[in-house]
């Protein structure tokens, strides 16, 4: 009997053992992740990664950078909690839904010592009026490229200017519902943001008047047709513009004057973030303007940071194309979150487009 309680007390205290030691390196494990390291979600390619170095050598901290393709994709992943990201850059829209939907923490401005360096005419937007929750990172317009030894300057300053019969089979339309139907219902005068399905019906009917203009619906590929001259003209957003204009000096990139998107990219702070002072701390080095300015340079997109603005060479801080004047940038919507019911209306209006032209 002796023998059996000897070796039960033996088991009982090799189990407390095992969970010591498990404890111990669990806790120890914890605080390499959680405490030296910034979990980072962005989108591909929109960082210059000699900031990541920098910042990692200036703090000490590990960026374990992860990449999203779509704001919805993200959306998804943060909202199903597998992993405790500390830091996450969506679009404006997603950020209005991630603030209704609980998944964002509030930003203490305290800890933000660079917030001064952005340019007030890219804080208090709709999707956060107060920036109670959001940093701008990056912002853009979506408008019209064309190429000069096809197009005229004055033949292609505005929208309704794509539905001209000269430009039959010329046009190629960035495959993105809110963005061709935005353009359509500036077109005729409405809202990008538009709930009213007459509003919204009517500029599919406007777009099926376009079928014959357009040569195609692309995505990603649409960067490589204009730069090897496939088209004479095309919709998208500024930062792919920037990309096209650097591999063909034939291209000119417009914003339309009467009106369309303007958008952003903010960075945020997730509920489940587990190092806050990470994400602080990056959040303050990327406002630094040095920094800022770099990381502009590298990706191609618009600054909202106006100290590291007036650092980038005079060629791209005076450039209208991307950076347009301030009459203009007052006139650009930012999306709305319009709902999932809505949202699926655009969705489905774009698609008859796309099947009336087949």
């Amino acid at each position: 009997m002796k023998k059996l309680l000897t070796m039960l007390f033996g088991i009982v205290a090799l189990c407390g053992l095992l969970f010591f030691t498990s404890h111990q390196l669990s806790e120890s494990q914890g605080s390499v992740t959680t405490k030296n390291t910034l979990n980072l979600f962005n989108w591909g390619d929109y960082i210059d990664p000699v900031l990541i170095k920098k910042f990692e050598k200036e703090t000490g901290y590990h960026v374990q950078y992860e990449t999203f393709d779509s704001n919805e994709a993200m959306y998804t992943k943060i909202k199903q909690g597998g992993t405790s990201y500390d830091l996450a850059i969506p679009s404006d829209y997603m950020i209005e839904k991630m603030r209704k939907a609980h998944l964002l923490l509030p930003i203490d401005r305290s800890k933000l010592t660079n917030f001064k360096n952005l340019d007030p005419l890219f804080l208090h937007k709709s999707f956060d009026e107060e920036n109670r929750y959001s940093v701008p990172y990056f912002w853009g317009t979506l408008g019209i490229i064309y190429n000069d030894r096809k197009v005229q300057a004055n033949e292609m300053q505005h929208w309704q200017d794509l539905w001209n019969p000269k430009w039959r089979d010329s046009l190629m339309l960035v495959d993105s519902a809110r963005d061709i139907m935005g353009m359509a219902l500036i077109s005729q005068g409405h809202s990008v943001n538009t709930t009213n399905t007459a509003e919204m019906v009517a500029a599919q009917k406007k777009l099926d008047q376009l079928s014959g203009n357009v040569k195609a619906i692309v995505a990603d590929e649409i960067k490589l047709y204009m730069i090897q001259n496939e088209a004479p003209i095309a919709v998208t957003w500024s930062g792919e513009a920037s990309e096209m204009l650097a591999g063909n000096s034939h291209l000119h990139y417009v914003v339309p004057n009467e009106g369309g998107n303007l958008w952003f990219d903010n960075m945020v702070i997730p509920k489940t973030a587990k190092n806050k002072k990470a994400a602080y701390a990056f959040m303050n080095f990327m406002l630094r303007p040095q920094n800022a300015a770099q990381n502009a340079e590298y990706v191609g997109y618009a600054t909202p940071n106006k100290a590291a603005k007036q650092l980038l060479p005079a060629s791209v801080r005076n450039d209208r194309q991307f950076y347009p004047p301030e009459s203009t940038i007052k006139k650009l919507e930012v999306y709305a979150d319009l709902g999932a019911t809505k949202v699926e209306e655009y969705n489905d209006l774009f698609l008859k487009f796309k099947m009336y032209r087949q």
